[in-house]
């Protein structure tokens, strides 16, 4: 099968960076697409912006660059598609758990076509043609809380719930989008199908259960369940649960606790951090005490002790500075707006959620950061009884070592679409 693949010119905010470019579950996203179809491709066409897709007979799968979806979606997309015999093109039903509450909110990429919206993921049988079927396809969510409040934080009787799809694709439009693609669709999506396969395989429930027994583990400890790479260096007294992926050259300190995380390779995690339901990518470093909850941390990036990020998204190469807060809840009853695929701000329907720090940022120490606040790329804060509040969105032209002469030693790596980079400042 050819795959055509059409990319989407859009960056995102505050990473000025494409979306195929960012990191989902610790794998940038051209990759996990690639991987995903891997079983069903064997050639493939990339198209710039705007260009006509090819003349050919061949099957064709095509779709645009921001699309996360994973195999279980493409598995169940491309079989009924082939039944069809058709043309067929992706859709959700607008009243689809997981679309409504989580994909539809803040994105730009989808096309309403009365109780549907067409997603940029097309099939053909012969070749590309104007006209193609909607096929949509059922996600088969589940609800999931995450845990239990006071009902002034909470849309529903005081309970934060997700809706998780089973069969997961997304259209990535903002940050927020790398939030919901690594905790709703990655990490509880993951948790689900391993509680799944627990109650519907006796067999493999046995064998998980044998081998806790074997190695003297709780089930949620495991190496059924906790999968560990090579070279790593864990102290006895860690605590890590399942499901969990440790990669290659890792190094855990004397009283972590991890629940259910990605963490990728040449990760240095301190003593005394928490990490729970977060994403840390390659060469990251958490210093001790440092913790993360529903959170993205990208590669090679650094969190320094007593720093707190919630339901946040951190982008590559940045740091952020001791004692810091990234709080996720307005205390009065208002709604959390963020930047939707256009730059607007636009309601992001999550009763919490934290911020977002692009790529190549510096933080001092003891900031605090209100919920949905971005610091685009390549700033650079200090810590000054000044600027130790971030209640606005920070943008580079706001970043403090404008004010330096010696500005030069940090370089502009991401600047936005049209723009110089740093020579011009």
């Amino acid at each position: 099968m050819l795959k055509i693949i059409l990319q989407d010119p859009r960056f995102l905010a505050p990473f000025n960076d494409r979306a195929r470019d960012l990191r989902v579950m610790n794998k940038p996203l051209w990759l996990s697409q690639r991987d995903v179809l891997t079983p069903y491709t064997d050639r493939e066409l990339e198209l710039p912006f705007g260009a006509s897709l090819p003349k050919t007979n061949e099957e064709c799968i095509v779709y645009r660059d921001n699309l996360y979806f994973d195999a279980e979606y493409i598995d169940e997309f491309l079989a009924r598609a082939r039944e069809t015999g058709q043309a067929c093109r992706a859709a959700f039903r607008k009243d689809d758990p997981p679309f409504k509450e989580h994909a539809l909110p803040l994105s730009v990429s989808y096309t309403q076509d009365g109780d549907i919206y067409l997603v940029d993921l097309w099939y053909y049988p012969r070749g590309p043609i104007e006209e193609a079927r909607p096929l949509v396809i059922e996600t088969d969510s589940i609800e999931a809380g995450y845990y239990h409040v006071p009902t002034y934080m909470a849309y529903e009787q005081g309970d934060l719930t997700f809706q998780v799809p089973m069969r997961a694709c997304l259209a990535i439009d903002t940050w927020v989008h790398i939030f919901i693609a690594d905790v709703v669709y990655g990490l509880f999506c993951r948790g689900a199908r391993f509680e799944a396969h627990l109650d519907e395989d006796p067999l493999f429930k046995l064998k998980v259960l044998a081998r806790a027994m074997y190695e003297g583990k709780q089930v949620l400890d495991c190496s059924d369940v906790v999968q560990i790479g090579r070279n790593c260096t864990i102290d006895p007294s860690a605590i890590i649960h399942g499901p969990t992926t440790i990669g290659d050259n890792v190094t855990v300190g004397a009283g972590v606790a991890i629940e259910n995380c990605v963490i990728g390779d040449n990760v240095n995690v301190g003593q005394g951090c928490q990490l729970m339901l977060s994403v840390v990518g390659d060469g990251a470093f958490l210093p001790f005490r440092a913790a993360l909850f529903m959170s993205t941390f990208m590669d090679n990036s650094m969190v320094a002790q007593n720093t707190c990020l919630q339901m946040c998204v951190i982008g590559r190469n940045t740091f952020i500075g001791a004692g810091s807060t990234f709080t996720d809840y307005n205390l009065l009853p208002s709604q959390i707006r963020a930047l939707d695929g256009d730059g607007k701000l636009k309601v992001a329907n999550r009763p919490v959620l934290g911020g977002c720090v692009g790529h190549n940022c510096r933080l001092g120490a003891g900031m605090i950061v209100f919920p949905a606040r971005t610091i685009e790329s390549d700033v650079v804060i200090f810590a000054s009884a000044e600027r130790r509040v971030i209640e606005k969105n920070v943008t580079f032209e706001d970043s403090d070592h404008h004010k330096l002469n010696f500005s030069k030693l940090h370089p502009r790596l991401y600047p936005r679409p049209g723009e110089a980079t740093d020579e011009s400042w």
